[in-house]
């Protein structure tokens, strides 16, 4: 199985990259967010994922820019009713981080805008992939709202843990709020909480 691909842009379009590494020319389908990414790239490594058709056996593979978008498209797929396809809108329609606040916020019609994509389907992916976008990927709610200074995020949860709450709750509390407001201060983070708590 191929991991990744390093070589020459031969083509590139919004939905197909081409790239050749000795003499070969490997095509893969891609994503808007990878599209972006290698626009104006005449060498490129692509992070390659293939999805094999259980009906007919057949492989297609899908290249990103980054090995961060590739573990999202995974994730996306294992939700039951998420084929490659549905993925890859997905990652056409958001960045990986606006999937990320949208899941974890519980965002449903962020989700819904996506093409394909209606009330239940969102309603899946929040359930399928809130704890698996935080614990799976090893993530704190610090690395996923990076617009909120580390050290608020921190100080709040560590009052809240102080108060009595359990730190897994704070924090799931906690993204939440963020992903709302992401100026927030230190008080209005755990004022908020308490609300949620």
């Amino acid at each position: 199985m191929i991991d990744y691909i390093s070589g020459r842009v031969v083509e590139l379009n919004p939905t197909r990259i081409v790239i050749e590494n000795s003499g070969i020319g490997h095509a893969m389908e891609i994503s808007l967010q990878t599209y972006t990414a290698l626009e104006n790239k005449s060498e490129a490594t692509v992070f390659v994922q293939q999805q094999v058709n259980p009906r007919d056996g057949t492989s297609v593979d899908y290249g990103f820019a980054d090995k961060e978008e590739r573990a999202l498209f995974r994730l996306i797929t294992s939700v039951s009713g998420m084929g490659a396809a549905s993925a890859r809108m997905v990652l056409s329609s958001m960045s990986t981080e606006e999937f990320e606040r949208a899941v974890l916020s519980e965002d449903i019609n962020r989700l819904k805008s996506v093409k394909g994509i209606g009330v239940k389907t969102a309603q899946r992916l929040i359930l399928e992939l809130k704890d698996k976008i935080v614990k799976g990927d090893g993530k704190s709610a610090e690395e996923i709202f990076k617009a909120i200074d580390n050290q608020i995020v921190e100080e709040a949860t560590q009052a809240l843990v102080m108060l009595g709450f359990n730190k897994s709750a704070v924090t799931k509390a906690l993204q939440k709020i963020a992903s709302k407001k992401p100026e927030a201060k230190v008080e209005e983070l755990i004022k908020d909480a308490l609300q949620i708590l």
